[in-house]
């Protein structure tokens, strides 16, 4: 696909809205919203929903041409705040690009490849390659090669046997949601600590949907994560999948992924890094005692969890009984 479609054609991006939540993304936000503004003739294409950054962040937004809105961070949720902007952003559209604030495009096609996917009307979802930032660790490096490949592929339920909780894979760094299938899903779950994009991937792979991953479509991002970080963001990764039944239930369990991984990362430190070996198994037993912990999160107290989160926010949010025993179900 080529040529960046004109905001105002029929079959452009004028069925499309973009959407980033921000907080505090300083140079890399500047150099993401400077790639977006490259690759659009209509910079209001994109709506900014910033948590009241305090390093310039909204004001990079205005000065790109994005519509604004601030929120409290407090009310900040990853799946109720997206929901939020679908319903206040996208009346009349057909599509939304969800991107975060240190995705930075590659390029000027990244976005109608992405949106190409859309062409098999069976697509609920579609996410894009991400890439490592230049200067990337070999740890950070080999964690976004492991998960994004070069070959574009669609999946189905169908696939759960052959790929396991891949099958269920997408990212909302840079994802496209079709939103009338976001809708018939129930738009992003709002109980989750984090991957509501996973959980819409679910509920549209049960009820039918593909999704579709374009390799073709490209953003840089990635993580330089010290050791105590991954293991918060690992605990999280536990309580996501402890709120996620269904997952393990359709797509079996995480923790053969994770071996692989291991195998994996063993040998692309052997070859690009072979004096940080020894952090391999560190690295990964702190991982996974991180993910058990957060897989048995109903068991321990509240700030014990939130000392172990890096999503903090989650375990102050909860205002109400009732907001508090949804988060410890196992349903929405």
């Amino acid at each position: 696909m080529t040529g960046v479609p004109e905001a105002g054609e029929e079959s452009g991006l004028s069925r499309v809205r973009i959407i980033v939540p921000v907080r505090n993304g300083g140079a890399r936000w500047r150099e993401a919203a400077q790639a977006l503004r490259a690759a659009l003739s209509d910079p209001s294409l994109v709506a900014v929903v910033d948590s009241r950054s305090a390093d310039g962040s909204d004001r990079t937004a205005l000065d790109s041409g994005f519509e604004l809105e601030r929120i409290d961070p407090g009310t900040f949720n990853h799946g109720r705040t997206r929901q939020w902007a679908v319903e206040r952003f996208c009346a009349g559209r057909e599509f939304a690009v969800f991107l975060t604030h240190d995705a930075v495009l590659e390029g000027r096609e990244s976005l109608p490849e992405l949106l190409a996917a859309f062409s098999d009307p069976q697509v609920g979802a579609a996410y894009g390659r991400q890439l490592p930032h230049p200067g990337a660790g070999p740890f950070e490096a080999h964690m976004i090669l492991f998960n994004y490949g070069t070959m574009s592929e669609t999946r189905s339920l169908a696939d759960a046997p052959r790929l396991g909780i891949k099958a269920a894979y997408i990212s909302n760094s840079f994802a496209a949601y079709r939103l009338s299938a976001l809708r018939a899903c129930g738009g992003f779950p709002g109980h989750l600590i984090l991957g509501e994009d996973t959980g819409a991937a679910i509920r549209m792979l049960l009820t039918g949907w593909r999704i579709r991953y374009c390799a073709e479509a490209r953003v840089r991002h990635s993580h330089a994560y010290t050791l105590a970080q991954e293991t918060q963001r690992y605990f999280d990764f536990g309580v996501l999948h402890a709120q996620l039944p269904e997952l393990m239930r359709n797509f079996g369990d995480a923790e053969g992924e994770g071996a692989r991984f291991v195998a994996s990362e063993l040998r692309y430190v052997a070859a690009n890094a072979p004096l940080l070996l020894p952090l391999v198994p560190v690295r990964n037993a702190a991982k996974y005692a991180g993910y058990r912990l957060g897989r048995g999160f109903r068991r321990l107290p509240n700030g014990l969890c939130r000392r172990l989160s890096m999503t903090k926010v989650f375990w102050d949010g909860p205002k109400t009984k009732d907001d508090r025993a949804q988060i410890r179900r196992n349903t929405p």
